[in-house]
């Protein structure tokens, strides 16, 4: 039984793949296993997976028809063996000591999660190189020895959607709902479903965090996020983003309602309120993308 599982839902994305299989394979830590669940690919993504599993058994290919991320990685999670669980996205790639650091981190500290950041200069330049239609940088891996880290048994108040707010230290900041930029111990999550809909990582993340008993935070950019344009999250019309936004909001609101009040006042202030803020904008975006086609349509009927 390997010591890490990877989960890797896949949908289309042959020119990304190999580089995100390559940095598991380029980690300094070997004993793990990955899943990579071909989400009914149109493209050669199958392909390259299987390619993959042929060469090193460590990797393991499930076909399923085309689903969506959520449904992809629930089937992952249902046969998951490791003790503790990465998430990578397939356009995205790691820091190749990111498995060692976060398992000695882990085991040092007992804890149940161990939390790093993606590298923002990485995503920066990347965006920057997208837009002017230039290849994406390389990034320069700095290597790590016994980096400081926070352990703490009230992780819950460190996890922000926030940028930067006066109530939490900055540098321990643990920022978003991403569920890659984490390293569980697998029975802490392996029975939470991701739901069937867009910003499925709200609800799924607010059913995570109350279950922490320790974690560990380490302030090191360990994930290489690839900003794709063609992605399921960059993708939706508004319409459905709107709904799904609203569906995210609410699902995360009732599973909060069993936590203490501070926690609840915390998941308000740091995730609702600026999801709702979000929700809002999208909501007066789709009003005047309405009243713009309304409008069109008036004044060709009067011509």
């Amino acid at each position: 039984m390997s010591l890490i599982s990877v989960v890797v839902p896949i949908y289309n994305v042959e020119t990304y793949l190999p580089r995100a299989l390559d940095s598991i394979l380029s980690q300094t830590h070997k004993d793990w296993e990955a899943i990579l669940v071909d989400d009914g690919s149109t493209d050669e993504s199958g392909a390259i997976a299987e390619n993959y599993a042929a060469r090193d058994a460590r990797f393991r290919v499930l076909h399923t028809p085309n689903s969506g991320v959520s449904q992809a990685r629930n089937a992952a999670l249902r046969i998951a063996k490791g003790k503790y669980l990465i998430f990578l996205d397939s356009d995205d790639f790691l820091h190749p000591q990111l498995m060692q650091l976060c398992l000695e981190a882990a085991q040092r500290n007992g804890s149940d999660i161990v939390a790093f950041n993606y590298s923002r200069l990485h995503r920066t330049l990347g965006k920057l190189s997208h837009q002017l239609h230039l290849p994406e940088p390389r990034p320069c891996f700095r290597h790590y020895n016994n980096p400081t880290a926070l352990t703490t048994d009230h992780f819950f108040l460190f996890t922000t959607d926030f940028t930067r707010h006066p109530d939490i230290p900055r540098r321990w900041a643990v920022k978003h709902c991403h569920p890659c930029c984490r390293f569980y111990k697998t029975s802490l999550v392996s029975d939470i479903q991701f739901p069937n809909h867009r910003y499925e990582d709200i609800p799924w993340w607010a059913e995570v965090v109350l279950r922490i008993r320790q974690a560990t935070i380490l302030n090191l950019p360990l994930y290489y996020y690839y900003y794709n344009a063609q992605s399921y999250s960059v993708g939706a019309t508004l319409e459905q983003q709107v709904l799904d936004l609203r569906a995210a909001i609410n699902s995360s609101r009732s599973i909060c309602q069993h936590a203490s009040q501070e926690q609840r006042l915390h998941w308000e202030k740091h995730f609702i309120a600026p999801a709702e803020h979000l929700l809002e904008k999208k909501l007066n975006r789709l009003k005047a993308k309405t009243k713009n086609h309304s409008g069109t349509e008036d004044s060709t009927s009067n011509s």
